[in-house]
């Protein structure tokens, strides 16, 4: 029960605080509302409790054996963030909000995950801090993605709705642009942390 409640509080906390998924969620809020943001909230929901499964079950010592792999994957991560960031600060709000504007499919949003680099550090550092060799490894990291995927809904949604509800009062083009720019500013601090890793 101790155990359960630990990851409880680690999933809950790191899962409802901004990060890119959040950001990014929002945006998709604003931007399409919640019924078409739906595949990309479900691609976040359970793309990530996959991710902590995968991690937890071996990739992560694919990373200890190759840890070059991992900053790889980090660089590519960051650069794929900065570019969206730019997509979204750059987008006509005509097109975001017009029928020929697509938000992400359930699979991009899936896919994210692997690129994402707050997913990274919350997948390894919960595999990590949670999972000892005195318990079975399956039953830990199926623990582990569990309570991720019951804490996904509510926290992840919580921003979908958000930004479908600040779209209500960001009828104006400009007002839409202004916020479409505030959140790519935040998108990119959300990985500054990251990357300060790297000098």
């Amino acid at each position: 029960m101790e155990l359960f409640s630990a990851i409880l509080l680690f999933a809950f906390s790191s899962t409802i605080t901004p990060g890119p998924n959040n950001i990014m969620m929002m945006t998709s809020g604003m931007n399409y509302g919640v019924k078409r943001s739906l595949p990309h909230f479900m691609g976040i929901c359970i793309g990530f409790p996959t991710m902590v499964v995968a991690i937890g079950l071996g990739l992560g010592s694919l990373f200890q054996w190759f840890p070059t792999l991992h900053d790889i994957i980090k660089v590519l991560g960051i650069v794929y963030l900065l570019y969206l960031a730019w997509k979204i600060a750059s987008a006509e709000t005509d097109s975001l909000s017009g029928e020929k504007a697509k938000p992400f499919t359930f699979l991009q949003g899936a896919l994210f995950q692997w690129v994402n680099p707050k997913a990274w550090i919350m997948a390894t550092g919960a595999v990590a801090a949670f999972t000892s060799d005195a318990m079975n490894i399956y039953t830990q990291v199926g623990l582990i993605a569990g309570l991720f995927l019951l804490v996904a809904f509510p926290c992840v949604g919580m921003w979908l709705v958000f930004g479908s509800k600040v779209r209500l009062f960001l009828s104006d083009p400009k007002h839409q642009k202004i916020f479409n720019v505030c959140m790519a500013i935040l998108l990119v601090l959300s990985i500054v942390p990251v990357v300060l890793e790297y000098l």
